[in-house]
């Protein structure tokens, strides 16, 4: 008995679609297409497996730095309202679900500082950056989407807890380079509690820390090198002072490049932090994954990463965009003159590619600077541009840049807790496809050809099709609600009988149908 199933009688389906070109022409341009019975007619096909689930998606976003949140507090607060409903709502936005913060200062703040300066914890306070930009900035984010993760890291430990060697025989009191004295090491994990609770005082949950940002660079404006052999004592006091303390806080380990800044002995970083620390000890379950960046080697490392430790997550924390690689060029600008445009390569590569490599998370640097890249520090980047440009003369005109794009694009159809279920690369097309919690269908799609081209999407099954428009060198995001999602049942395992008739469809007693009878389906089916 060959049986269609399809969308509610009466009831058009229709699939969301964004389009963002690399010439400018669509950004993040809306359309519906509908989701229509049988197999495509398209001259390309892009098909998907549903059987098969690998991680789960906690979220994309960007990171919320003293110079992000001071440009959004300089809009007026109209603009900045609707600039953020539009960004982080999951129902009148696009649905952005992660942020990333330092915990003191970084190469975007004020100044440089930490939140203990003077040495003994009884000094540990917030300061001005975190009061009077970044709090309230996640306050209203926060308004907007309660549910949005913040994961914290520093950029250094408070310089007396500092010593030239990782032996701590020598004091250094510099803000660049050195390493955490060992016998500081309980102290700076109650310094991470301190910030924890202070922010927890402000209504702001930490999901999620790191213990240290770029651990294996001693250069930035304000930096603590720690090795792998060196973070990994760290964090088993960190794991088990947050176990004692009550909190919840997941810890990632890393935070650094694919290539491990070429240091061969930092090599597998991660994976050597996991064996020194074991199984068996206080807080290791909140130890849940690593943290990565672009700004050396390639993405293809947390392939070997995964395999060695499968049980682990991996996400993706910081990639920026500058002077360097054409950041405000959608096309090949000046770098990619002979390659593909910097909006495909970007999707590709920190995208498309990381999720592929099973990310469950991707957050990208600066959310928005001012058009000469600031507010920034002496000593930090000097050429970074933002997801989002401000222009300083007037804090209202806007200019939007690839990873605003890429983000949007992404948070706007894949949800949090989607699971990354298929992907698909072949000459100019690369994809990836998710299953959302409510049983919708999203799909990544990436088109550096020099054509237009229309391309017919569904599963397996060929019971549903989905006619999607690609324009030449654009990246399109696909939704799918399940209520559009059609499916067959090729035969029963028994013949329709008295004591056999009803079909079960995720619960739900359905009269044996006639051929044609359509019902509502969410994607199991069950013959009982």
């Amino acid at each position: 008995m060959a049986l269609a199933m399809l969308a509610t009688a009466g009831t058009a389906q229709t699939a969301t679609v964004y389009t963002t070109t690399s010439d400018g022409s669509l950004k993040l341009s809306k359309t519906a297409v509908p989701v229509q019975p049988g197999e495509s007619l398209a001259n390309r096909k892009l098909l998907f497996g549903t059987s098969v689930e690998h991680q789960t998606i906690e979220g994309f976003g960007f990171a919320l730095t003293y110079a992000s949140c001071y440009n959004l507090m300089k809009m007026s607060q109209d603009s900045r309202d609707r600039f953020l409903r539009q960004t982080y709502s999951p129902t009148d936005g696009y649905g952005v679900s992660y942020a990333r913060i330092a915990i003191g200062s970084c190469d975007f703040s004020s100044k440089t500082y930490s939140l203990c300066d003077e040495e003994g914890l009884e000094h540990f306070a917030l300061q001005q950056d975190e009061i009077d930009y970044i709090i309230p900035i996640l306050k209203e984010i926060l308004a907007i989407n309660p549910n949005i993760k913040i994961i914290a890291t520093p950029w250094s430990c408070p310089k007396w807890m500092k010593s030239l060697t990782q032996t701590g025989n020598i004091a250094y009191n510099v803000w660049k380079g050195g390493y955490l004295n060992p016998k500081y090491r309980q102290e700076y994990a109650e310094y991470f509690v301190k910030f924890i609770e202070a922010m927890k005082k402000q209504g702001i949950d930490i999901y999620a820390v790191s213990p240290q940002n770029e651990p294996l660079n001693g250069g930035n404006t304000a930096s603590t090198r720690m090795p792998w052999n060196a973070e990994s004592e760290f964090v088993k006091v960190l794991a088990s002072t947050f176990k004692q303390k009550g909190l919840k806080t997941k810890i990632y380990v890393y935070d650094h490049n694919f290539n491990y800044d070429d240091q061969k002995a930092q090599n597998d970083y991660p994976i050597k932090v996991y064996s020194a620390l074991g199984e068996d000890f206080e807080g290791s379950e909140l130890v849940v994954g690593s943290a990565y960046h672009d700004y050396g080697g390639d993405p293809s490392e947390l392939f070997d990463i995964h395999s060695q430790r499968p049980d682990k997550q991996i996400i993706f924390t910081e990639a920026s965009l500058g002077d360097w690689n054409d950041g405000r060029d959608l096309g090949r600008g000046t770098t990619n003159v002979n390659s593909e445009t910097h909006l495909n390569e970007d999707m590709e590569r920190l995208m498309i590619g990381l999720l592929n490599k099973y990310c469950t998370a991707v957050i990208y640097w600066n959310l928005m600077l001012d058009n000469n890249g600031g507010p920034k520090l002496r000593g930090g980047c000097q050429t970074c541009c933002g997801a989002v440009d401000i222009d300083s003369k007037n804090y209202s005109s806007l200019n939007f840049n690839r990873h605003y794009y890429i983000i949007s694009q992404t948070s706007a159809v894949v949800r949090p807790r989607a699971v990354w279920i298929s992907s698909y690369k072949m000459e100019e097309i690369a994809s990836a496809v998710f299953r959302n919690p409510d049983g919708s269908y999203a799909m990544l799609i990436s088109n550096n050809g020099a054509s237009d081209m229309e391309v017919g999407v569904s599963d397996h099954s060929f019971a549903w099709h989905v006619d999607v428009k690609l324009p030449t060198e654009s990246i399109v995001s696909l939704l799918i609600p399940y209520r559009g999602i059609v499916s067959s049942i090729k035969k029963t395992e028994t013949e329709h009988s008295a004591d056999n008739k009803y079909y079960s469809i995720d619960g739900k007693h359905i009269t044996t149908p006639t051929v044609g009878q359509i019902f509502i389906h969410k994607g199991k089916k069950v013959i009982q």
